[in-house]
């Protein structure tokens, strides 16, 4: 089978159900596992680079505003790939290629290939998306395996947490304007012992003001700008850190976003296991350097 994969998280997907060899193109921002990363790009952004958080966020609003797409297919390119099965998504427009735009090119190809779109809202319709790709694939006990590794890491950490108080935690997604995390990421919070004073699980990630999140009252503050390594998420925090010190929280970290918690991926449970970690330090051991930093004011 050949697959073409037009988002981050399914490539990681595809990949870690041992389907790497089955991809044939990936999009401009497939950056894991490292050979995904030399494979036929698809997409590229239409957002010029270097832009702050701000004009991001701007040009973001100005593009869907007028209904226009934020990245761009080779279509051409996807043609002579021959894919049997394209695999995208429809929840966040931001996020990727428009899902109408898949369809419409994909009915043109050769043998007019299925088009898989996952569009999860919390980590368990993850984790059911990790048995429907595996399903479209032809190996549904590799996603059975998947997920049943995934649930077995989960429930230690529910065991390693249980009984522990649960701390306000605020995750913010973006800084400027400020966002609460949404989707998955309120359900990750609960999972690691917290909970969300801002957002409930499922819920889209939504602009709030600072006084608001101020309110909120904090008592770790996790910030994971979406797309954002760890270090890009310390200088931006940093850059707004006397917004986010006024918070109140006990303590204000900065995370690698982009792996652990921006894409509905497999490594989602490393982000679970992040936070606890973050959330009740004594209780559950640190991960590998440079998935955090904390930041002081």
């Amino acid at each position: 089978m050949r697959i073409a994969s037009l988002v981050p998280s399914s490539t990681e997907l595809l990949f870690a159900l041992g389907l790497g060899d089955h991809v044939v193109a990936v999009t401009h921002e497939c950056d894991h596992p490292a050979r995904a990363a030399a494979l036929p790009h698809l997409t590229r952004s239409v957002i010029p680079p270097g832009l702050s958080a701000a004009e991001i966020d701007a040009a973001v609003r100005e593009r869907t505003g007028r209904g226009e797409a934020l990245y761009e297919l080779d279509a051409d390119r996807l043609s002579e790939l021959e894919p049997d099965l394209v695999v995208t998504q429809d929840v966040c427009e931001v996020c990727a290629v428009s899902y109408d735009d898949v369809v419409s090119v994909a009915r043109s190809l050769p043998g007019s290939p299925p088009v898989l779109s996952l569009d999860p809202s919390t980590l368990g319709d993850v984790l059911s998306d990790a048995r429907r790709l595996a399903e479209a694939a032809g190996v549904p006990e590799r996603g059975a395996a998947l997920v049943a590794r995934a649930e077995r890491r989960l429930d230690a950490l529910r065991e390693a947490v249980d009984g522990a108080g649960r701390p306000r935690v605020l995750a913010l997604e973006w800084l400027d304007p400020p966002f609460t995390g949404g989707h998955w990421v309120p359900e990750m919070i609960a999972l690691a012992g917290g909970s969300d004073p801002c957002s409930s699980p499922g819920e889209r990630s939504r602009t709030a003001t600072w006084d608001e999140l101020g309110a909120a009252r904090p008592d770790v503050v996790v910030s994971m700008p979406c797309g954002y390594g760890t270090a890009e998420a310390e200088r931006e925090t940093r850059a707004h850190i006397e917004r986010v010190a006024a918070l109140g929280a006990d303590a204000v970290y900065a995370v690698d976003a982009s792996s652990y918690f921006s894409r509905p991926g497999p490594r989602l449970v490393d982000g679970v296991e992040l936070l606890a970690h973050l959330v009740h330090p004594g209780l559950v051991p640190a991960p590998p350097p440079g998935r955090f930093v904390r930041v002081s004011a």
